[in-house]
C-alpha cells in the first residue's frame, strides 16, 4: 500500500499538522529598536522546529500605517519596512521551507487601511474610479447627516463614517480607519484573487483569513432587527440589543470561501489551504466549510474551546459537538489563545497552573483536529495586565471613559480583554534585560511582563518536567503516531470511568496496520484510581516525567495528569 495512507486514503498535510502562531512585532528583535521582525523570527526557527510544531501562522507584515498593528493594510505586495523587505520574507520562506516546515501568512480580506491608494482614491469624488471599490452609500435624511441604517461595528458603535468632501458615508465593519472592500465589484474580487496568487507563488502554504464573515453585507442595507443579547460571542456577533443578520456570515460569504478554495486548489504541489477566523453558530461555520460537503474553507477556528472551563464534562461536550459538526472528512481545529484574547494559563489560579496548562496541552495535543499553539503558550508566558490609560491597541480607545467597575466586569464575562496590549507582549527568551527579545535597548514597542526571569525559554529548557518539554513531547509523539495526528476518535463511556476522568481512544488503519492509542486525562485536582479493560496496556507518555500511573490493570493519576497508553 501507497506510504503516507490513513484507511485507504490519503491525507493531505494540513488535515495533520500543528500551527504556531507568531505575532511578528513581538517575538525577536534582531535590529535595537524594539520591534519584532523578520530576520529576528528566522534566528529562533530551530528552536521552534525542536518544539515539534510543523506549521507557522504569522499575524500580519504586510505594508501598514499600524494603527491595528498590520490589521489595517496599505499595500498587499509589500513588507512593512519595520519588519524587513522581500528579500527577508523569501529568506523566511526558503529557511522554513528547508526545515521541511510550512508558513501561512494572516489575509485581511474584509478591509484595507484608509491609507491604502484604493481608499484614498475612491475618497476624492462620487464619480472617482475607485469610488465603488468600497461600500459607500447616501445618509438618512434630513440632508443626510445620519448614518444610512443602524449597522454597528464589531468593536461597538456606529459602523458608518462620514465623508465631509463626497457627502457620504463609508462602511467599515472594524476600526474607522479600516474602510470595507466591495466585493460585488468584480474589479475588486479579481485584483484580490490574483493578489492571493502572488503570495502562493512565492511558497506560502496557506492562509488564516480575518473577520471573513464580514465581507459581505446585505446588498439591501436593511436595518439589523433586535437582538436580546448584551455581549457578543462565539456562536453570535450580536451585541449592545442589535442583531448582526445583515452584517455578519450573509450568504453570499459562502459562497465566497468556495471562490477562494478554486483559487488555492490552483497549487497543488503542495497543497493549500484556509483557515477562516469567523464566529456564528455551528451550522454556520460549517457552511464556511461547504454544508454538504467539504468544497469551501479547508478549516474554521471554533472558538468555544478558548472559554471553556477546564472539567473533563465541558471537555466531552465540545467533542461530541465538534464532531457531530465536522465528522470526517471535515476537522474540527482546537485553539486556546491568540492575538485578541486573554492568555489560557492566566486563567487559571496561580497555584497549579502548570499543571492545568499541562493537562490542557495533553487534550489539545490528543483530540482529533487541528492545533494551534499561541507563541509563548509552551513557557507558560502569562497576560500583562497592562494599564487601559497607557494601552496602544486602537479597539481600547472606546474603553478609556468606562469606568473602572465596568471594565472589570467586562473581563470576566468575556474572552476577550478590553485592549490587546497584554498578550503581545514581547517573547520571554532568557533572563537578560528585555528577556532576551532586544538585542540592545530596554524601550520595547510593549514592556516585557515582569515575571521574565522567572518564565522563559532558557529557564524552561533547563527544568525537564517543565510545559516546554510536556508540549515537546506531545508534539513529537503526535508527529509520529497516525492514530493521533489523523486517525479518529471514540469516547470512553463517562458512567465507567471516575467523575473527573475524560478518556477517549484514537484509532487508525495507516499502511495496512491497525494503530490505537488510549487517553486518561484527570481534570481534577485530586488523585484518582481505577481500572482498565486490559491487562497489556503499556504507558507510552504522561504529562508528567515523574509519574508512574500503571500498574496492571489499575491506573493512578494525579491530580491534573494526561496519560497515553497503548496496546
Amino acid at each position: 500500500m501507497e506510504k503516507n495512507k490513513l484507511n485507504g486514503k490519503k491525507i493531505p498535510w494540513w488535515k495533520k499538522t500543528t500551527i504556531y502562531q507568531i505575532y511578528p512585532r513581538s517575538f525577536k528583535d534582531s535590529t535595537g529598536n524594539g520591534i519584532g521582525d523578520l530576520k529576528g523570527i528566522i534566528s529562533k526557527l530551530d528552536y521552534i522546529q525542536d518544539l515539534g510544531v510543523e506549521t507557522i501562522w504569522f499575524s500580519p507584515f504586510y505594508s501598514s500605517p499600524q494603527g491595528d498593528f498590520g490589521y489595517d493594510i496599505s499595500d498587499y505586495l509589500n513588507i512593512a519596512p519595520e519588519y524587513g523587505t522581500m528579500n527577508d520574507f523569501d529568506d523566511l520562506v526558503k529557511n522554513i521551507h528547508n526545515r521541511k516546515m510550512k508558513i501561512v501568512m494572516d489575509l485581511v480580506l474584509n478591509h484595507t487601511s484608509a491609507q491604502h491608494k484604493w481608499f484614498i482614491e475612491s475618497k476624492k469624488s462620487r464619480d472617482n474610479p475607485k469610488r465603488n471599490w468600497y461600500v459607500w452609500k447616501d445618509g438618512k435624511k434630513p440632508f443626510g447627516k445620519a448614518p444610512p441604517n443602524n449597522w454597528k461595528s464589531y468593536v461597538t458603535g456606529s459602523g458608518w463614517h462620514y465623508d465631509s468632501h463626497t457627502d457620504q458615508w463609508y462602511w467599515a465593519s472594524f476600526l474607522p480607519f479600516q474602510p470595507d472592500l466591495n466585493y460585488r465589484n468584480p474589479d475588486v474580487k479579481e485584483n484580490m484573487m490574483e493578489m492571493i496568487r502572488f503570495w502562493l507563488r512565492k511558497g506560502v502554504d496557506g492562509f488564516r483569513l480575518d473577520i471573513l464573515g464580514a465581507v459581505y453585507e446585505d446588498p439591501k442595507f436593511r436595518d439589523n432587527p433586535l437582538s436580546w443579547k448584551l455581549i457578543p460571542s462565539d456562536e453570535s456577533m450580536d451585541m449592545l440589543f442589535r442583531s448582526s443578520k445583515y452584517t455578519t456570515n450573509y450568504p453570499d460569504n459562502y459562497e465566497f470561501a468556495k471562490d477562494l478554495r478554486e483559487v488555492i486548489d490552483e497549487f497543488t504541489d503542495p497543497p493549500r489551504f484556509l483557515l477562516g477566523e469567523v464566529s456564528g453558530s455551528r451550522e454556520e461555520l460549517r457552511n464556511f466549510c461547504g454544508k454538504d460537503s467539504p468544497d469551501g474553507l479547508n478549516l474554521v477556528f471554533l472558538f468555544e474551546s478558548m472559554g471553556a472551563q477546564l472539567t473533563a464534562k465541558n471537555f466531552r461536550k465540545l467533542i461530541k459537538d465538534f464532531e457531530k459538526y465536522f465528522p470526517d472528512p471535515y476537522i474540527p481545529t482546537w485553539v486556546f489563545s491568540n492575538h485578541d484574547i486573554i492568555r489560557r494559563i492566566s486563567r487559571f489560579k496561580e497555584q497549579g497552573a502548570i499543571e492545568k496548562a499541562k493537562i490542557n496541552t495533553a487534550f489539545q495535543l490528543t483530540v482529533r483536529g487541528v492545533p494551534t499553539i499561541y507563541y509563548g503558550e509552551e513557557i507558560a508566558m502569562r497576560q500583562n495586565f497592562l494599564p487601559l490609560e497607557k494601552s496602544l491597541d486602537a479597539v481600547s480607545f472606546k474603553f478609556k471613559k468606562f469606568p473602572r467597575i465596568i471594565r472589570n466586569l467586562l473581563l470576566k464575562i468575556t474572552n476577550y480583554a478590553i485592549h490587546r496590549d497584554g498578550c503581545r507582549t514581547p517573547m520571554q527568551w532568557n533572563r537578560t534585560e528585555t528577556a532576551g527579545f532586544s538585542p540592545s535597548r530596554t524601550d520595547t514597542w510593549l514592556p516585557v511582563h515582569p515575571n521574565y526571569k522567572l518564565v522563559n525559554v532558557e529557564n524552561s529548557i533547563e527544568d525537564k518536567d517543565s510545559l516546554f518539554y510536556c508540549y515537546q513531547r506531545f508534539l513529537k509523539l503526535r508527529q509520529k503516531t497516525p492514530a493521533l495526528n489523523s486517525g479518529n476518535i471514540t469516547l470512553l463511556d463517562a458512567k465507567k470511568i471516575p467523575k473527573n476522568i475524560l478518556g477517549y481512544t484514537r484509532s487508525a488503519i495507516f499502511n495496512g496496520n491497525e494503530q490505537t492509542v488510549h487517553v486518561y486525562l484527570n481534570f481534577g485536582n485530586k488523585l484518582v484510581s481505577f481500572q482498565i479493560p486490559e491487562p497489556n496496556f503499556h504507558l507510552i507518555i504522561s504529562t508528567s516525567i515523574s509519574s508512574q500511573p500503571l500498574n496492571g490493570q489499575n491506573i493512578t493519576l494525579q491530580p491534573f495528569e494526561g496519560i497515553i497508553l497503548g496496546d
